[in-house]
């Protein structure tokens, strides 16, 4: 009897450990479909700004927002991730990588050894993208200086530095479906659209998130607790911009300045850095999309501490 019972607690286990190998596996390598074609290396710098790749892969404490070589602490409840170097280095950052390998990486978070990357990197938006602007954007980095050095590991508790895991969480909340443009709207709006839920990512830092770090799909936009651990990042819906015009939005996004005269803090001083350099039709698109947002109430702010 005790024998049959062990056989069943190891069959068990095996089915077990085989289910979970298989929901969490990487997905294959992307089939190499693409149509050849000249790289606009000039799209791709406009991509790089709209999303923000300086803010966490520029070498901190220094001037220069075109060194990649990573190494910014990146805080989150699950413990602290550092971002990698992305520059052009063939042995520390993507040098050696092909463009399939940074599409993969960029759109559904695997890397090209064939692990997953942790969710600190926004994949969740950038699964929305277009293939063409990914490719476009590796293009632009590789005209970048190479930068030397490799960043340190992520600090992160068991079992959050298992990446197998993360499998599971991105049959949880990715759902692999391209931006798809809406023809009751505006092209303004459409190309806003594209770049807040895409490349710019916003919904990631203004939602807030489940105990399991995903985005709480009814609250997006909202606004909530920092996810780097200190602050408030504010609602962005109509909830929390009504008095802002769209040239208010657009005018903050080039200069930081808010309507009352306040300034940005923050990481949103760094994003300000990147949506600066943006062109001025995309920073109104992205106004105007905003502007759309319907109002959203969001999570209770905590009482500020006396």
């Amino acid at each position: 009897m005790l024998r049959r019972i062990s056989y069943a607690a190891v069959l068990g286990l095996a089915v077990g450990l085989g289910v979970y190998w298989w929901l969490t596996a990487p997905p294959q390598a992307l089939a190499v479909t693409a149509a050849a074609r000249a790289p606009d290396a000039a799209n791709g710098q406009v991509i790089f700004n709209a999303g923000g790749c300086s803010s966490c892969h520029a070498v901190p404490n220094q001037p220069d927002r075109l060194r990649l070589g990573g190494g910014l602490a990146i805080p989150s409840p699950f413990g602290t991730f550092y971002a990698p170097n992305i520059s052009p280095d063939p042995a520390d950052g993507i040098g050696k990588w092909s463009e399939a390998e940074f599409v993969r990486a960029v759109t559904k978070g695997v890397s090209p050894g064939g692990a997953h990357y942790f969710p600190a990197f926004p994949y969740t938006s950038y699964e929305r993208v277009r293939t063409d602007d990914v490719r476009d954007l590796f293009a632009f980095l590789k005209t970048l200086p190479p930068v030397a050095g490799r960043s340190r590991a992520h600090d992160l508790p068991f079992p959050f530095n298992i990446r197998r895991n993360v499998g599971i969480w991105k049959l949880l909340f990715m759902d692999d479906k391209p931006f798809v443009p809406n023809p009751a709207r505006s092209a303004q709006w459409n190309r806003g659209a594209y770049l807040v839920n895409g490349f710019g990512h916003c919904a990631e830092c203004h939602s807030p998130r489940n105990f399991l770090g995903g985005i709480i799909a009814s609250q997006r936009f909202a606004g909530g607790p920092n996810p780097e651990g200190e602050g408030w990042v504010p609602n962005i819906t109509q909830k929390g911009l009504d008095e802002w015009s769209e040239k208010d939005i657009a005018s903050f996004l080039e200069t930081g300045q808010m309507p009352d005269g306040d300034s940005a803090g923050g990481s949103m001083v760094r994003v300000i850095k990147n949506t600066s350099q943006l062109p001025a039709d995309d920073r109104a698109a992205i106004a105007n999309y905003v502007k759309s947002l319907p109002p959203v109430e969001g999570p209770p702010r905590p009482p500020k501490k006396q």
